[in-house]
């Protein structure tokens, strides 16, 4: 039976300098050596020149080297489970992580490597003191835990980024690029990310993108009309805009379109009763010119007079000859209600054009709503100005209609308002979707001392909560499901979320335990930390060994001990103590015989608690019998 604990790499978040020298290695197994990159033989391997330079196209800052590693390093952390701030914890499939997002996007790695179709995210814009974070930016679980105030900072400085830094735009550097470079492990391959960014980073942020994405996937630069009017007291040009950037996983990614309204068809009609139905008439005349296209230069004939029509020398036909001889052939001319005019036109009809719009990069605010109005929707929820800058519905909304599928998963890992799980909840309720959603947001505390966050603390307070931007957001969310679910009366769509909190992993490292006069071993040799719950322990095993946290877990006494049988079968944990051999025996047929009854072709992993074993027998005993019957991966904590 394999023992798991901390030092063990399945405990851990997924290893991706292991997975890509393994990729490497499969590719080029001669450019190692006794287990190292040989960088000189995969050099010549790769073919062409290479470039030795120190200086080179892109964006560097100092810490970039850091700030790489720090993506790839693992974490050990784990997510607690809370039920009780939770809404619908039994039947909801959406998630709400409190906790530093870049752990956070870690441990989500082997449960959601791959199946996010859209990320979003507004990260800090950088203005000057709108984010904080640890000094040393390694944002581990203890750097985590000091920041929210959960441990002792023993003189751990918490700063915000003051625009009078001389790291300015390499702190927010180093801020974004691991968080970017592990986010990007969890998307689909024709999955996209969307960034809202403000001028002081817009331009560090698409050479992030790029370094990050590649150039090839760059998608768009969107310009979002974010204000109505400009304020007449600034003192330089006024800011009426923000940016959107779209990045893509790969190619495969495919933009969708936006739904055709009455504007986009009000110019189809049928005034001559075509049966092919309503249709709207389209140029016949190119931009290019008889020298540039000499094939497209040739005469036509006018229905009505019967004469020869040719194009002009500067803007020939559209349409070949062959072309033509069709399009006439298949009454696809239109020369006007009465055949009166000079040159024709071609039908386009309605049916036959995509079944949508094809999306700008320019999204004014008549579209797509300004930040007054959603100030005025969180206004609605929780007060006015508890949240600062938030996003309006109608821009997130169309977000999802283009980046992702009505079945998607989709992330925001800088929740703050929690407005795009509301435009998730909202979206699913207008067209029947099953989007989930993923949100991450860091507890940040909030002070009532301080003048920008005087609102927020106070409305924390009001509820009974904590002080700190997690509660915000979750308490906005209730709200919103309550709202959804009033405006559309009996919904069906999940409009709860299940809460996670960042913490240390529930596995302690191994040990060697100092034993009593007669050599046994200690009690407290118990490899899990005291005071969690077993249901601590059964989620945290979900992250380790890549199940979704919201798959179904199931609940059943066989010989006097609950066993818990998780996503169907896939995984089946007890940890109940008193494992003795006769106990064993009942215990492992038992749960051969409702495996059985569950999924009986599921390859199926079994979790113990090592200590719940009186003896070495026991628990050989419990791991032949499940070995024998089908069950080959069996474990202990």
């Amino acid at each position: 039976m394999k023992k798991l604990d901390l030092n063990d790499p399945e405990t851990k978040s997924a290893d991706v300098v292991a997975e890509n020298l393994g990729a490497l290695k499969s590719l080029f197994p001669d450019a190692f050596r006794d287990g190292k990159i040989d960088f000189e033989v995969l050099k010549q391997l790769l073919g062409g020149p290479v470039d030795d330079r120190d200086e080179k196209y892109g964006l560097n800052w100092h810490g970039k080297r850091n700030a790489r590693q720090i993506a790839l390093t693992p974490s050990t952390g784990t997510l607690l489970p809370a039920p009780e701030e939770s809404v619908e914890w039994d039947t909801t499939k959406n998630l709400v992580i409190e906790g530093d997002n870049l752990e956070v996007l870690k441990l989500l790695q082997k449960s959601y490597a791959g199946r996010v179709k859209l990320i979003y995210i507004d990260p800090p814009y950088n203005t000057g003191k709108d984010f904080v974070y640890p000094d040393d930016f390694r944002d581990s679980i203890k750097s985590y835990l000091q920041l929210t105030g959960q441990i002792d900072s023993n003189g751990h400085k918490i700063t915000s980024n003051t625009d009078t830094s001389g790291r300015f735009h390499t702190d927010w550097l180093n801020m974004m690029y691991p968080r970017l470079r592990v986010a990007r492990t969890l998307l689909s391959a024709d999955g996209a990310i969307f960034v809202t960014i403000g001028d002081t980073e817009c331009a560090n942020l698409i050479q992030a993108c790029n370094d990050v994405f590649g150039e090839e996937n760059f998608q768009a630069h969107i310009v979002w009309q974010k204000k109505y009017a400009v304020s007449q007291d600034d003192p330089g040009f006024g800011s009426m805009h923000d940016h959107i950037l779209v990045y893509s996983k790969s190619l495969a990614f495919k933009r969708s379109l936006l739904p055709r309204g009455e504007k986009q068809t009000e110019r189809y009609k049928n005034p001559d009763n075509d049966p092919r139905g309503p249709w709207s008439a389209d140029n016949y005349i190119s931009n290019k010119s008889k020298d540039e296209r000499p094939t497209l230069w040739y005469p036509i004939i006018h229905p009505a007079t019967r004469e020869e029509v040719w194009p002009k020398e500067s803007s020939v036909w559209r349409y070949s000859r062959e072309q033509h001889t069709r399009i006439e052939a298949e009454n696809r001319l239109y020369w006007g209600p009465d055949k009166n005019y000079e040159r024709p036109r071609i039908k386009k009809f309605l049916s036959e054009v995509q079944d949508g719009v094809v999306p700008s990069t320019w999204w004014p605010f008549i579209e797509v709503g300004h930040n007054d109005e959603a100030q005025k929707e969180t206004a609605e929820l929780v007060g006015a100005k508890v949240f600062s800058t938030p996003k309006p519905l109608r821009l997130l909304k169309r977000i999802l209609e283009l980046g992702g599928n009505s079945d998607s998963i989709v992330m925001d890992f800088f929740a703050g308002s929690g407005s795009f799980g509301h435009a998730v909840m909202a979206k699913n309720e207008e067209d029947g979707g099953s989007r989930r959603f993923v949100l991450v947001q860091l507890p940040e505390p909030l002070s009532p001392d301080d003048n920008d966050q005087r609102i927020a603390a106070a409305f924390c307070d009001s509820i009974g909560r904590p002080r700190n931007i997690a509660e915000l957001t979750k308490e906005r969310l209730r709200r919103a499901a309550a709202r959804v679910s009033e405006k559309s009366g009996a919904v069906e769509s999940d409009l709860g979320f299940r809460v996670f909190k960042l913490a240390q992993s529930n596995i302690r490292a191994w040990e060697p335990q100092p034993a009593d006069l007669e050599g046994t071993l200690l009690a407290n040799a118990e490899h899990l930390v005291q005071g969690r719950t077993e249901q601590d322990v059964l989620y945290e095993l979900l992250l380790k060994l890549g199940l979704d946290l919201c798959v179904p877990i199931e609940k059943k006494q066989i010989a006097g001990k609950v066993v818990h049988s998780i996503g169907g079968g896939a995984l089946i944990v007890c940890l109940a103590d008193g494992l003795t051999t006769d106990v064993v025996e009942m215990l492992a047929n038992g749960i051969v015989a409702w495996r059985k009854t569950l999924a009986p072709a599921v390859d199926t992993r079994a979790v113990f608690k090592d200590s719940s074993f009186t003896d070495d027998v026991a628990k050989t005993n419990m791991a032949a019998v499940l070995n024998q019957n089908g069950i080959l991966d069996v474990r202990s904590l």
